[in-house]
């Protein structure tokens, strides 16, 4: 079905691999449009229950491919053709999404891991800001998720400078959940995804909904949007689940309704 990402779902897991290994997984027209269509698939698909980003190879994503850019002259048009609606159906999912950052993420691979709710980073992995060395600023919501990871001294500087930051760094800043050993990758990316998936996903979802709006809400508007977020959590599957296990003394078995 896709060309330069396989997709995948198992365990209510949709699993999401850019597969152009042979150039860190470079970003062309065809990646952008097929990495939107996945999106938008696992966001409707009922039985996926969480997703994971990653990369083929030896990199999670080196950015956009220049040579599939090198005859445009204006960026705002690849952007917002290509690159902003595959960035819009990632933050419209109401799924938890995570990145596992296998390898080196620069330029838009680094805003597309930025733009995940998790970041698993294996202990080789590194992130690079790369824009600047190209004479370019930092796109694809970078800036956006990358301020509010770090602040804006620290987003100034890894913007400004575009120096590596490994793994072990990326964990001292907040831009990792945490860092993997190389031996366990697989088994411990799979075992973090699996745990989300079997999660009240309604309650996820709404918790990813009203996190973003909190950025533009003032506390009294928060409470006020808590207070509905509550009222659809509580009347779900999941919470009745939830409650009966509680009163029965076992672990809920949620079915992400």
């Amino acid at each position: 079905m896709f060309a330069t990402i396989r997709y995948t779902v198992d365990n209510n897991v949709a699993w999401i691999a850019l597969n152009r290994p042979e150039t860190l997984n470079a970003f062309t027209a065809e990646m952008n449009r097929e990495m939107t269509a996945a999106l938008k698939q696992a966001g409707k698909d009922r039985t996926v229950r969480g997703v994971v980003l990653t990369g083929e190879g030896r990199g999670f994503c080196s950015g956009q491919d220049l040579a599939d850019v090198q005859d445009v002259d204006d960026y705002a048009v690849v952007l917002r053709e290509r690159y902003n609606p595959m960035m819009t159906a990632l933050a419209a999912l109401e799924k938890p999404v995570v990145a596992a950052v296998n390898g080196t993420a620069a330029g838009a691979g680094m805003s597309l891991a930025l733009a995940c709710d998790f970041r698993l980073l294996s202990e080789r992995a590194s992130f690079i800001n790369a824009f600047i060395h190209v004479g370019l600023i930092p796109d694809s919501g970078n800036l956006y998720y990358l301020t509010r990871l770090v602040g804006q001294a620290k987003a100034l500087e890894l913007a400004m400078l575009g120096e590596k930051v490994n793994a072990e760094e990326a964990l001292a800043l907040g831009l990792a959940t945490r860092v993997v050993p190389a031996e366990t990758w697989e088994a411990d990316v799979r075992a973090f995804a699996e745990r989300l998936a079997r999660m009240p996903t309604k309650a996820l979802g709404l918790i990813k909904r009203y996190v973003r709006l909190s950025w533009e809400s003032d506390f009294t508007e928060m409470l006020v949007h808590e207070a509905e977020a509550q009222r659809i959590a509580g009347r779900s599957a999941d919470h009745k689940e939830g409650i009966q296990a509680f009163l029965e003394k076992r672990k809920p078995q949620f079915s992400g309704n």
